[in-house]
C-alpha cells in the first residue's frame, strides 16, 4: 500500500511538528477543533480511514470495531497504554493495533516522585494559604509533613516506569520495596537495593508510601479495592499515576475522610473526568489532571513513534511497536 495512499485519521490535536511531518509522509485528516470525537464521530472516523490514531480518551470497543470499514488495517495509538482499545475484538477482523512504549517513562517517574513529595510536605496547602493572602509568617509548628528519606515506598508494577521511580526515590533515601507478575532480575534488585514481595497484601501492610505504576488490565481491575486499602497504614500514602481503574475510588475517598489513610496523589482517575466530588474537598489529597506524561519533549516523541509504526506499516512491514496478545 503506496504511503501517498495511506489515509490517516487524526483523532485529537497533536503537536505542531508532528501534525506536519504527518501532513508530509500521509493522507492524514486533522483534528480542528482539540476536542474529544463523538461515538458517531469515531465510527465515521474508522469507516474511512486505512489507519485510525487514537489517545487514551477515545473508546474503541467490538461495537465500533465491527461498524469499522474494510480500509481500516491500523489503530496506531498515541500512548502506550492501550485498555481502552479492544485488542482481541481488532486482531479477529485484522486490524492491527500498535503503541508508543517507553516514551513517557522519565516523566511519569518525574511526575510520581512530585505527588509523593507534594503529599509528604504538604505542598498545596502551603500554596492555597499564599495564593489566598492568608499568610501570617513562619511559625514552629505550622505545615509540618514528613520526611520521605528512609520511608518505605512499595512499588505496585516494576516495569519500566517503577524501576524509574525506585531510582529517583531511592536518591531521596527511601527504601524500596515491589510487588510484580514476576520477580526482577537479581541484578536489579541489586542496583536497586529493592525487596521483593510476592504477595501483595502483605506488601501493603508494612509500607509508608504506596506507588502504582501497573497497567489497567482485567485482572489489576481495583487491585487496591476496600479490602486492600484497610491494610495500609493510617500514617500511608498512595500515589497514582498509572490507571484510575486499579483504584477502588470510593473505598478510597471513604478512607480518606475518615483518616485510615493520610494521603494521596491522584494524576488519574476511575471514571475519567467524572471525579468524586468529595474527593476534591480533602486537604490531604493532591489532584493533578492526568499530566504525568504532559512534557513537550514527551509528546513530541510519541508523535514520532506514531509515525515510525504507520510508515513501516505502509512500506509493507510489522509495525515496530504492534500490540501481541501476550502483552495484554
Amino acid at each position: 500500500m503506496p504511503s501517498q495512499r495511506l489515509s490517516v485519521v487524526v483523532t485529537r490535536r497533536l503537536p505542531e511538528v508532528v501534525e506536519t511531518r504527518m501532513k508530509e509522509l500521509f493522507d492524514v485528516e486533522l483534528r480542528d477543533p482539540d476536542t474529544k470525537m463523538t461515538r458517531d464521530e469515531l465510527s465515521s472516523a474508522m469507516q474511512r480511514a486505512d489507519v485510525l490514531v487514537p489517545c487514551v480518551t477515545d473508546h474503541i470497543d467490538a461495537n465500533l470495531l465491527a461498524g469499522a470499514g474494510e480500509k481500516l488495517k491500523l489503530i496506531a495509538n498515541y500512548g502506550a497504554g492501550i485498555d481502552h482499545v479492544d485488542v482481541a475484538s481488532a486482531r479477529q477482523r485484522g486490524i492491527l493495533v500498535s503503541n508508543t512504549p517507553g516514551v513517557v517513562t522519565e516523566d511519569t517517574a518525574d511526575m510520581t516522585m512530585a505527588l509523593i513529595l507534594a503529599v509528604t510536605r504538604r505542598i498545596p496547602e502551603g500554596l492555597a494559604v499564599m495564593q489566598s493572602g492568608e499568610w501570617k509568617g513562619w511559625a514552629p509548628t505550622a505545615f509540618m509533613g514528613g520526611r520521605v528519606g528512609g520511608r518505605r515506598l512499595g512499588i505496585l508494577g516494576m516495569g519500566r516506569i517503577g524501576t524509574a521511580v525506585a531510582r529517583r526515590a531511592r536518591a531521596f533515601g527511601m527504601q524500596i520495596h515491589y510487588h510484580n507478575r514476576r520477580r526482577v532480575r537479581p541484578e536489579q534488585e541489586e542496583e536497586l537495593e529493592a525487596t521483593y514481595w510476592e504477595s501483595l497484601d502483605q506488601m501493603v501492610s508494612r509500607m509508608d508510601v504506596i506507588s502504582i505504576n501497573c497497567p489497567h488490565t482485567p485482572a489489576t481491575f481495583h487491585l487496591m479495592n476496600a479490602r486492600r486499602l484497610k491494610l495500609m497504614k493510617p500514617t500511608g500514602v498512595i500515589v497514582n499515576t498509572s490507571r484510575g481503574e486499579v483504584i477502588d475510588e470510593n473505598a478510597l475517598t471513604r478512607m480518606l475522610r475518615s483518616h485510615e489513610i493520610a494521603g494521596a496523589g491522584l494524576d488519574v482517575y476511575e471514571h475519567g473526568v467524572e471525579i468524586n466530588p468529595r474527593l476534591r474537598e480533602l486537604p490531604n489529597v493532591v489532584l493533578l489532571p492526568h499530566m504525568g506524561s504532559a512534557t513537550v519533549e514527551g509528546r513530541i516523541e510519541m508523535g514520532e513513534k506514531v509515525i515510525i509504526n504507520i510508515k513501516t506499516f505502509a512500506d509493507g512491514h510489522r509495525p515496530p511497536d504492534l500490540v501481541v496478545p501476550g502483552m495484554l
